[in-house]
């Protein structure tokens, strides 16, 4: 127990006086705000004392950094030791574009890498496919074979920066030709480090990237991380993703619990699928979260997910390795909250947002470009986004100690009901099931869709607050921010470079890797060491994708609504 008996006496009494005196001061003032809560709707007290953390014990509910539960940090210095890893999304036209992104942004401070894929590519797709027209590089980089991953890395020494790629339905083969890459330049893979966001769950419930149905997209996933556990073992093979969910209009309290109880279905996956004992394989999953703009409700969500997840892994799956109940997590600002109206408030929201991720201890960060409400970022936004970590890491005082608002009563207080409220909806998914059964009965996209109608009535009825898009707005406003637009040269110059590929390449070895994939899906094998050869041999997204799409069936999301 944090407090005595004694103390909390005295609490009692002092706060006796406190609410007399806020009710005279009510009475005069009638039109004063009835009700006061997060954006996600917790309803916030006026405020709070010792009695609402009475009943927390500080060995077992709170402890020191790098200690069981792990509620202030997983690392006993905090950002004393090494700063969160500035990891800034890229990605945009052709392989050779986005590496002078990459290069110009390490250029300018940044400390990992982060890349963002086309849709053709984002769902298995060649840019000479007939449903990639017109799409080429418009929202991320185009990826076709290995070629052009070879322009990609050029120049990235792949053995020491840290590499995150944000690709699901085939991250299997946009991981092959990373490992494979790194295997031609003679880059033992043991050295390789970073994320494959690989997370097929989050896709059903929300961002809705679709290939294969849930099951053998969940098998596909845990190839990969078989495969990481014998062969790159400081890589992330899966970045359990709740920042999607948030984006699709969860509150912040499902977005902690279907993203957590996703993890845990991968886990459990592993386990029965490959028979991997709990601690070989769970210190290298990841996580990924949206920071939205409720400052203190992100801090607490991101410091009862630690908590969370360290018992879960402790008494669910009898873990017994540190390393495993340890929550690791990237995170980005809110793409949501950011407004096409008044842009240049997004800097504020953005720089809002990235110090609640701070102090909710963030181990990586991506900053949101004033501009991504219109298009893909501007060199001069990004810089400005990059900036605004480095300011918080630099100047702002903030990493000088760990988990400073640990110990206060509301911040505590509000982290014990956001954990409460997510153990309900994990083990509502257990009752249902676990998450596959979950989805395929469509809970969490429900329970999203009503969140997300909620909210957009409180805006629509002024109840929620966006500036410049239901207060403080302004009349006839012309802002002059720069377009960033690929051009459409961009997907002929990819068709002449993908074809040039399939012309020049060993047809007969690219139909016997595929087959050999085919075999594996088939017989139920880990198809990573398949797909690196494969890319080797210059098979092309579409055409491994293809593969699964026969073997596995093409899934249709059903719409529910």
């Amino acid at each position: 127990m944090l407090f005595t008996q004694e103390l909390l006496d005295k609490s009692s009494l002092l706060r006796k006086k406190w609410e007399d005196e806020v009710k005279r001061v009510v009475a005069k003032n009638p039109d004063q705000k009835a009700n006061w809560s997060t954006v996600s709707d917790l309803d916030i007290k006026r405020i709070y004392g010792p009695e609402d953390i009475a009943g927390m014990d500080f060995e077992k509910d709170i402890a020191y950094p790098g200690q069981y539960p792990f509620l202030r940090g997983v690392q006993a210095t905090g950002y004393r030791g090494k700063y969160w890893t500035f990891r800034m999304f890229s990605g945009m036209g052709t392989a050779v574009t986005t590496n002078e992104r990459w290069h110009y942004l390490l250029n300018n401070g940044q400390t990992g890498l982060s890349t963002a894929f086309d849709f053709p590519t984002l769902m298995g797709y060649d840019t000479d496919s007939p449903k990639a027209k017109g799409e080429c590089g418009k929202c991320g980089v185009a990826i076709d074979t290995i070629e052009d991953f070879f322009d990609l890395t050029r120049g990235i020494p792949l053995g020491k920066v840290s590499t995150s790629m944000t690709i699901n339905p085939p991250a299997t083969i946009l991981w092959a030709m990373y490992c494979a890459t790194a295997d031609i330049q003679g880059i033992p893979l043991t050295q390789l480090s970073g994320t494959i966001q690989n997370d097929m769950l989050k896709e059903f419930i929300a961002q809705k990237t679709l290939m294969c149905p849930p099951d053998p997209s969940v098998k596909l996933i845990s190839d990969t991380i078989e495969f990481g556990t014998k062969y790159v073992p400081k890589w992330n093979t899966v970045s359990i993703s709740g920042y999607h969910i948030r984006e699709a209009g969860a509150t912040a309290v499902q977005e902690l619990a279907f993203t957590l109880r996703d993890g845990m279905e991968y886990v459990e996956d592993v386990i029965r699928r490959k028979g991997l004992p709990v601690d070989s394989f769970a210190p290298r999953l990841s996580f990924f979260f949206n920071s939205h703009i409720d400052f203190f409700e992100e801090i607490a969500k991101m410091r009862a997910a630690r908590r969370i997840w360290a018992k879960g892994m402790r008494e669910r799956y009898g873990s017994t390795d540190e390393r495993s109940w340890w929550l690791r997590f990237h995170t980005q600002t809110a793409g949501c909250s950011l407004t096409a109206q008044q842009p240049y408030n997004n800097v504020v929201r953005t720089a809002t947002e990235a110090l609640a991720a701070v102090l909710g201890g963030t181990a990586s960060l991506h900053t949101n470009s004033l501009d991504e409400v219109l298009c893909l970022p501007s060199d001069h936004a990004v810089q400005i986004a990059l900036r605004t970590q480095q300011i918080i890491a630099e100047e702002t005082g903030v990493v000088n100690t760990i988990d400073p608002l640990a110990g206060s009563y509301f911040v505590e207080a509000l982290t014990n009901e956001m954990e409460e409220k997510a153990w309900e909806y994990i083990h509502k998914i257990d009752e249902l099931g676990g998450m596959v059964a979950a989805i395929e009965k469509g809970f969490p996209q429900l329970e999203i869709s009503d969140a997300a109608y909620k909210f957009q009535r409180q805006i629509d009825a002024g109840e929620k607050v966006m500036i410049g898009v239901n207060k403080y707005n302004v009349e006839n406003e012309e802002v002059d921010i720069p377009l960033v637009e690929i051009d459409e040269t961009v997907e002929k110059e990819q068709l002449e470079r993908l074809a040039a590929v399939k012309r020049n390449r060993d047809s007969k070895r690219v139909k016997e890797c595929l087959e050999d994939i085919k075999k594996a899906c088939e017989k139920g094998e880990n198809v990573m060491p398949y797909c690196i050869e494969a890319v080797k041999a210059r098979a092309s997204v579409q055409e491994i994708c293809d593969v699964y799409r026969e073997v596995y069936g093409e899934y249709r999301d059903p719409g529910i609504y």
